[in-house]
């Protein structure tokens, strides 16, 4: 079959208009610069900047919404796997074994230790005093975010519910969670990036943060590099996991639990983590 001239045009105002939605849909990076570490992990260095945190349609701990500046930092592009966490700690404690998959059921502790092997495997300062847990964040090497530096990189510039619009439908193409996940993890990076090129900041696993969590923080907040309370049992978790649903997978969605818990029957193979380091 052959087109005339004006059936030819038809298509490609077609293909251009599809390319343009495309183009649309598609997050992006631009002008953010990408390393690979020594140790093979992707990371993305995010400026300094300032936002909006928190939600005043969301949870009592999730209110005030507050002004927060942070410095620049790194920070992976996934989560850590199973396949990095057990070449540097010969241990996978998580429930749903795969390479690919985040490693979970871990302690905010081990992510801890973890972080600073992947800082001595690398040549880097060890950030983490392992008797204290205090964390020396003018050290080289790596670390878990802040909850501060955490919704900063999850929003990538956006104040709506999710980083990707406040349309809760949208969410399977960004997300494992509890309507699409199967009842389990999935491989890290296998749904869409938000727009500073990070996989599954909303779903697969929740995150652990350096943080201790208080439920009124917000409201004394500093408002540069806050670090959390100074006291307190239990530590953040920010994202939402393949357990959750939709509410606990917004940018502002905050969680609890005890640092020292990492059992499947407490629930705890939905917690995960990615590291952070200083620029420069």
């Amino acid at each position: 079959m052959t087109l005339s001239l004006s059936g030819k045009v038809r298509v490609l105002v077609c293909l251009i208009s599809l390319l343009v939605l495309l183009a649309a849909a598609t997050p992006s990076a631009p002008g953010l610069t990408k390393i690979t570490t020594k140790s093979g992990h992707l990371m993305v260095l995010l400026p300094a900047g300032q936002f909006s945190m928190g939600s005043n349609t969301g949870g009592a701990d999730e209110k005030p919404v507050h002004t927060v500046k942070v410095s620049a930092f790194y920070i992976d592009a996934y989560l850590v796997t199973q396949k990095s966490y057990e070449a540097l700690m010969k241990a996978n404690p998580s429930r749903w074994k795969s390479p690919s998959n985040p490693v979970e059921q871990v302690r905010w502790s081990d992510a801890v230790r973890y972080c600073n092997a992947r800082s001595k495997a690398e040549g880097l300062e060890p950030v983490y005093n392992l008797t204290t847990w205090q964390a020396n964040n003018a050290l080289s090497g790596y670390r878990l975010p802040t909850e501060a530096e955490w919704e900063y990189a999850c929003r990538a510039g956006t104040k709506t519910k999710y980083y990707f619009g406040d349309d809760a439908r949208k969410l399977g193409t960004y997300a494992w969670y509890k309507s699409n996940s199967g009842a389990k993890p999935r491989p890290v990076g296998s749904k869409a990036a938000n727009a500073w090129g990070l996989y599954d900041m909303s779903g697969n696993l929740s995150e652990w943060c350096y943080d201790r969590y208080g439920r009124t923080y917000y409201t004394p907040s500093a408002a540069e590099n806050p670090r959390g309370p100074t006291t307190g049992d239990t530590r953040v978790l920010r994202g939402g996991s393949w357990d959750s649903e939709a509410a606990e997978c917004t940018s502002s969605y905050r969680h609890k639990a005890n640092p020292g818990y990492a059992d499947a029957c407490f629930g705890y193979d939905v917690y995960g983590f990615r590291c952070v380091r200083k620029a420069g």
